[in-house]
């Protein structure tokens, strides 16, 4: 988000935090209900809530158009911000809950070092997909405007009067220097889509192996019965 709303919207730092103040606000307003829902259920539902949630906060940011800004990044952003407090809680719970005290120090390790490991190798592929797909974005975009594609032209938006009657005076070294900006901004809005359709897709991943999880805590049961 940061680097989108920076290279494609021209946004300043206070501005992108203004933007993306929205998950850590939801994160914040989710915590206490997260933390009540998880003494009380399963964790196991719990987690699988929390990313179905998130791949759909996800999913939605993937369908983002070149021109998003606060608005449209609203409530992708809430749904992720509520939602990311389910993906942390009760994980650690069915991952910790039901060690005995002396194995807590040697697992909570692993199960940060993992954490950690996880994170460094999903940022490297959102690297990967954001600038080493846009020169192949952008090289399909200049063919489509070449061969005079309107929604090519619409897509990095150009007016589609200058696209169809093209100044007389203007040189081609002159039209790839005025189109060659927004061509870039637009490959690289693909790219991001894509991105975040990666992590759509390892949140949903995430979701399928939540069966596969351990048996929750017994005093996770205990609580269920009493309540």
């Amino acid at each position: 988000m940061p680097v989108f709303l920076a290279y494609v919207r021209h946004h300043n730092a206070f501005e992108i935090g203004t933007i993306m103040l929205i998950t850590g606000v939801s994160q914040l307003a989710a915590a206490p209900i997260a933390g009540a829902l998880e003494s009380r259920f399963d964790p196991r539902r719990l987690s699988a809530a929390g990313f179905a949630l998130f791949a759909l906060g996800l999913g939605c940011s993937a369908l983002q158009s070149r021109v998003a800004d606060f608005d449209e990044m609203f409530w992708p952003q809430v749904l992720r911000g509520v939602a990311i407090m389910f993906c942390l809680l009760p994980p650690t719970r069915l991952a910790l809950g039901a060690l005995a005290e002396a194995e807590v120090p040697d697992a909570s390790g692993l199960f940060n070092l993992m954490r950690n490991l996880g994170g460094a190798i999903g940022i490297a592929l959102i690297d990967t997909i954001l600038y080493g797909r846009t020169g192949g974005h952008a090289e399909a975009l200049r063919h489509r405007l070449i061969a005079g594609d309107i929604t090519a032209a619409q897509a990095i938006g150009l007016d589609l009067n200058l696209f169809t009657h093209r100044p007389p005076d203007a040189s081609d070294a002159a039209v790839e220097a005025y189109l060659r900006p927004m061509v870039e901004k637009a490959a690289f809005a693909l790219s991001t889509n894509e991105a975040w359709a990666l992590l759509a897709f390892a949140a949903l991943l995430g979701l399928l192996l939540v069966p596969f999880a351990g048996p929750p805590p017994l005093s996770t049961d205990a609580n269920v019965r009493e309540n």
